[in-house]
């Protein structure tokens, strides 16, 4: 059922409550997003949207013009910062919503395939928060949606949209390479008829077009970005397989919640079953663009650690597969999965935002990541006062970012570390200057000999949340050699 039918007979009321449910959740996000602590690569993607380039070591560049667009409209509070998140989740879910009613119209897929993404912890998170993960899954769907007009209506020119879309896509996170690759299989095995087209040709020239600017902030670089991603599969360790086997299929049991991540599996299965044997185009579609990552991902998973969150460009294919299973057995566990996916999620959001449940906090996610950080900024400025220094660093680019965040305006905050000199930011004054540096007690003794000429260890401090420890840094006084290129001052909200 498309937007355009609201008011046919039959569909105008369950429509209407669908969208009043997701106008609720919209507004309880926006509010979840105001109220949670900025994360640290939170507040390192704010330092990125002050520095605007086309392309950083870690990632493309569209989380950094997110923030920018969402501060200039709201400021930079954390509300600010995650303006676009929710924003995106809810337009996706509806783009999403469309493209399985168009893919399996005969099973009324829509509301099914929108309601199980949304449960998820994947989506919930990133509707909340803002990583690359955000404008990947939203430009991920919207790619989606092109595709399932290009299946469904066979009019060409969709195939531009899902060009640029794609290209948007891989301006926000590499792992939306599995999205050509996806495209590439589905046209080989159901949609050979395209290949003598130009349309599908056409669409590939604006995802170039859109993603060259990515392109030449590598070359301009030393590929640094492109090495930095290719380089983790250069640690390989087939003694820890089946821990990282384990810790992958752990990960997806939290993040998707069980019983989604149980029928996404089936949906992909029966996904590829049915485009292997029938070469139906949207069920091939489907498995075309949740298995290839699925496989890569567990082979990878085979020699080295799979973060949690780099499989969630599955999950949008995957939830219209799941909503298109028809089997009984299968069709009585999507009520309860979905409540238990936003059960899950609304602890989560409680934790995050209250700190509701009196956890340990070294299994606390929420504390480990977001508490405590304006305390500590304030700790640490009153070192510097103390101490007379002239600026106050830090060497992990998270610290620093909080840090950078959270210190009064007029405080000098610099950022040390390599990744610091690829960044249009004002270098760093440090040639004779006494400054206060932090550093997690976990890192152990500095060791820079070229940028400090004395390093005192002066105290240690501790960030917390209620009275408890969640993390201690030592503070030490230090006196700059040098001014180095690997340092920057960083702006400030």
């Amino acid at each position: 059922m498309e937007l355009r039918r609201l008011g046919d007979p039959g569909v105008a009321r369950p429509l209407k409550f669908a969208l009043a449910a997701l106008a609720g959740l919209t507004a309880l996000r926006l509010l979840v997003a105001a109220m949670v602590p900025l994360s640290p690569d939170e507040a390192y993607y704010f330092m990125w949207s002050r520095a605007l380039a086309a392309g950083y070591l870690d990632h493309p560049p569209m989380v950094a013009l997110w923030i920018r667009a969402g501060t200039a409209v709201a400021g930079s509070s954390a509300f600010g910062i995650r303006l676009l998140a929710p924003l995106a989740a809810a337009l996706g879910s509806v783009l999403l919503w469309q493209a399985a009613e168009r893919l399996l119209p005969a099973r009324q897929a829509g509301s099914c395939a929108a309601a199980l993404l949304n449960a998820t912890l994947i989506l919930g998170a990133g509707a909340t928060t803002l990583t690359p993960d955000t404008p990947l899954l939203f430009f991920w769907v919207c790619a989606l949606w092109a595709l399932a007009h290009v299946v469904t209506g066979r009019r060409p020119a969709w195939w531009l949209a899902v060009g640029v879309f794609t290209g948007l896509a891989l301006d926000s996170k590499y792992t939306a390479a599995f999205l050509p690759i996806g495209i590439a299989v589905w046209l080989l095995a159901a949609g050979r008829s395209w290949l003598v087209q130009p349309w599908p040709w056409l669409g590939g020239l604006l995802c170039l077009a859109t993603t060259a600017p990515v392109v030449w902030w590598n070359a301009a670089h030393g590929w640094v970005s492109f090495a930095k991603q290719g380089g983790r599969i250069d640690h390989i360790q087939w003694h820890r397989a089946a821990q990282y086997l384990l810790e992958l299929i752990g990960g997806q049991l939290g993040l998707v919640t069980p019983l989604v991540l149980v029928l996404c599996g089936a949906g992909i299965a029966i996904a590829a079953r049915r485009g292997w044997h029938g070469r139906d185009p949207a069920w091939t579609l489907l498995a075309a663009l949740s298995l290839p990552p699925v496989l890569v991902f567990v082979e990878h998973a085979m020699g080295d650690r799979v973060q949690g969150n780099w499989p969630a460009i599955v999950y949008p294919a995957a939830a219209i597969a799941a909503a298109g299973l028809t089997a009984p057995r299968w069709q009585r566990l999507v009520r309860p999965a979905v409540a238990l996916g936003f059960a899950i999620t609304a602890v989560v959001y409680i934790q995050a935002a209250f700190a509701a449940f009196p956890l340990p906090i070294r299994y606390d996610v929420t504390a480990l990541q977001l508490d405590g950080w304006p305390g500590l900024a304030a700790q640490v400025d009153a070192v510097r006062q103390r101490e007379h220094a002239g600026f106050v660093a830090a060497d992990q680019y998270g610290v620093a970012s909080e840090l950078g965040y959270w210190l009064p305006a007029h405080v000098t905050a610099v950022a040390a570390g390599g990744r610091w000199r690829l960044f249009d930011l004002p270098r760093a004054s440090l040639a004779g200057r006494t400054g206060i540096l932090v550093r997690s007690t976990r890192r152990g003794p500095i060791k820079d000999t070229q940028t400090w000429e004395k390093a005192e260890l002066i105290g240690t401090i501790a960030r917390q949340r209620d009275g408890m420890t969640i993390e201690r840094y030592d503070l030490y006084r230090v006196v700059g050699i040098v001014d180095p290129p690997e340092s920057a001052v960083l702006p400030r909200p």
